[in-house]
């Protein structure tokens, strides 16, 4: 009995202290609802203040907050309903850092660190919170913590830096971002490698050992890099990277380690967030559209601090996310002052005028092209890349059945011109027309003929020259043109063959030539047949192509003059259906008593 008795008042006892808690919490939820200071001390006699933050309410004590700040001193003065107002319900902060200087005031102690010190800061100078109002204040504090604790430390400026998003016009106005940025510039300046490793690029040339001591990073950030690794300026956002990248330019930070900082910026943002998207957010394509246009402005103009595939890389971004004129325009000349390291399959740009199917953006290739004809002031080396380029671009882009004549044909005159200061070939040029041919079988005589104008034949090896003349898919006249020149080409070296030494040269010249010549004739007359031969087979070739086109031009006239009698016979009579006999025959025929 005494067991069940107790049992019941425990439960009693227990539901009485459980509704007690519950009851209490609620009113601390409701107050925390209407009020985020119902934490502060109330005492019985106050004028209290109310604060809206962002739409929340803060309650503090009239005298209290007077006490620390100058700004709510000034507006009190001048007895100003409205300006008390406006003023109390548009404070420029976060809730989490009025709270702070709400703490503060009431004698709490802060807990600063990189996260909040720079928001207290500009909340502080907002409110006038300094020394000349009130020893000790908080504007003094948040400054020393930020001077000693953040400023000597990279990774800590970083992460200080970034609070200043959502408050940079206040930041600016007080300093702080110029203090940030000044900070990161002077470190990178001493030690570049906290940007990143610089891209390893053959273009530039190699670095002076003084130049390689001052760009050594340090030996202690080598030693303990597992236990220490920089913070990266890719974390911030871009209105913030901006300014410190525009900063770096001005300074004495190495060009190539800014590079360096920009690509693995427009990887983060541009290059990994669009893979795998097929569609993506306004928001975002124009969050991306926006790195990629200021990674270009800010690029260092040198030469070769990126790879040629990394630039054609970026100019295929610009073009898919709409870039602005400038972008792509800047993208493409600081390609075509590296041409010369490009590959064919860079060339490939695809045109953003199609959707479904996969074109390339041909006007895009030739501005290119004239950038690099236009700056380029090296070595013949340079021009034997770009032609040779230029001709493997053609014959990739010949297979596109959708590739305009026009189109390829300027292509065509653009690769005879690169390759017409160099010792190359045609080949490569009459391999890029043969293919063009082959997936344009549809053309007629006179088109073929077009796409067949910007050929050199003179600048054909023999074997093309051979090929060319059985190639079917060539006009007529083509072909007569390259058989043609071949011909003239063996009389010429068998004229040079047959001509005796110069008549300049003295007599002991030519006695010597003459001895040489006696040794070699044997070898010299079988090397003259083969050129005879060769001549007279190609001749012949010649000759029976001429009769050929002639007996077919013939054959044509006189079956059209044959059909045209026939017609008339048949028109008089003379015809007979069973066969084809002509009237006079058949007269004879058909009445041979008529005749003694």
């Amino acid at each position: 009995m005494w067991f069940s008795s107790v049992l019941a008042v425990i439960c009693c006892t227990g539901r009485r202290i459980g509704s007690i808690i519950l009851k209490n919490l609620q009113n601390m939820v409701d107050k925390s609802d209407k009020d985020v200071s119902y934490w502060l001390p109330k005492p019985k006699s106050r004028i209290d203040m109310q604060f809206h933050v962002r739409g929340v309410p803060f309650t503090l004590e009239r005298d209290i907050i007077v006490e620390k700040s100058a700004k709510i001193v000034e507006i009190l003065n001048e007895q100003s309903d409205d300006s008390i107002y406006q003023f109390l319900r548009n404070i420029p902060a976060h809730p989490k850092t009025f709270e702070l200087v709400a703490r503060f005031c009431h004698g709490f102690e802060l807990q600063m660190s990189c996260e909040n010190v720079l928001p207290l800061a500009c909340l502080a100078f907002y409110l006038g919170m300094t020394e000349s109002h009130s020893p000790n204040n908080l504007l003094s504090k948040a400054v020393t913590f930020f001077e000693q604790r953040i400023l000597p430390c990279w990774n800590e400026t970083i992460k200080a830096f970034l609070t200043t998003e959502d408050i940079i016009q206040q930041a600016v106005d007080t300093g702080l971002v110029g203090e940030c940025i000044e900070s990161l510039v002077c470190k990178a300046v001493n030690d570049p490698y906290l940007l990143g490793e610089p891209l390893v690029n053959f273009v530039n040339d190699e670095l002076s050992e003084d130049d390689e001591f001052h760009h050594k990073p340090s030996a202690r950030r080598k030693l303990f890099v597992s236990e220490w690794q920089s913070e990266d300026l890719t974390i911030l956002p871009l209105s913030l990277y901006e300014l410190t990248i525009h900063s770096m330019n001005q300074h004495a930070v190495p060009p190539r380690f800014v590079a360096a900082s920009l690509l693995k910026y427009a990887k983060k943002w541009v290059f990994c967030s669009a893979k795998g998207e097929k569609k993506m957010s306004v928001c975002k394509t124009n969050h991306q559209r926006e790195v990629m246009e200021a990674v270009e402005r800010l690029l260092p103009h040198q030469k070769g601090l990126f790879p040629c595939t990394i630039l054609f890389e970026m100019l295929r971004f610009a073009i898919h996310l709409e870039a602005n004129v400038g972008c792509r325009n800047g993208l493409e000349l600081r390609i075509g002052k590296q041409l010369d390291q490009a590959t064919a399959s860079d060339l490939l740009i695809p045109s953003r005028d199609y959707a479904k199917e996969m074109h390339y953006d041909i006007e895009c290739v030739k501005r290119i092209i004239k950038h690099f004809y236009r700056d380029y002031n090296s070595n013949m080396e340079g021009l034997t890349a770009v032609a040779r380029l230029i001709e493997e671009f053609l014959i990739e882009v010949a297979s596109d059945r959708d590739l305009e004549i026009s189109a390829f044909v300027s292509l065509v005159e653009m690769s005879s011109a690169a390759s017409m200061g160099t010792d190359r070939s045609s080949d490569g040029i009459y391999r890029a027309i043969d293919i063009y041919l082959d997936k344009h079988s549809y053309l007629t005589e006179s088109e073929k003929e077009e796409v067949c104008r910007g050929l050199d034949y003179h600048r054909m090896s023999a074997e093309t020259c051979e090929h060319a003349a059985k190639n079917q898919r060539l006009p007529l006249r083509i072909v007569v043109q390259v058989l043609f020149l071949v011909q003239l080409q063996l009389r010429d070296a068998i004229t040079r063959e047959m001509q005796g030494p110069d008549n300049r040269l003295t007599q002991d010249e030519v006695e010597k030539d003459e001895r040489e010549l006696a040794l070699n004739d044997g070898v010299q007359k079988s090397e003259m047949e083969k050129m005879s031969n060769k001549v007279m087979e190609l001749e012949k070739e010649c000759h029976m192509m001429r009769k050929e086109i002639e007996e077919g031009c013939i054959h044509m006239v006189k079956k059209e003059k044959t059909s045209m009698w026939r017609e008339m016979k048949r028109k008089f009579g003379c015809i007979n259906k069973m066969n084809n006999c002509n009237c006079q025959v058949k007269k004879k025929k058909v009445h041979p008593k008529l005749w003694p």
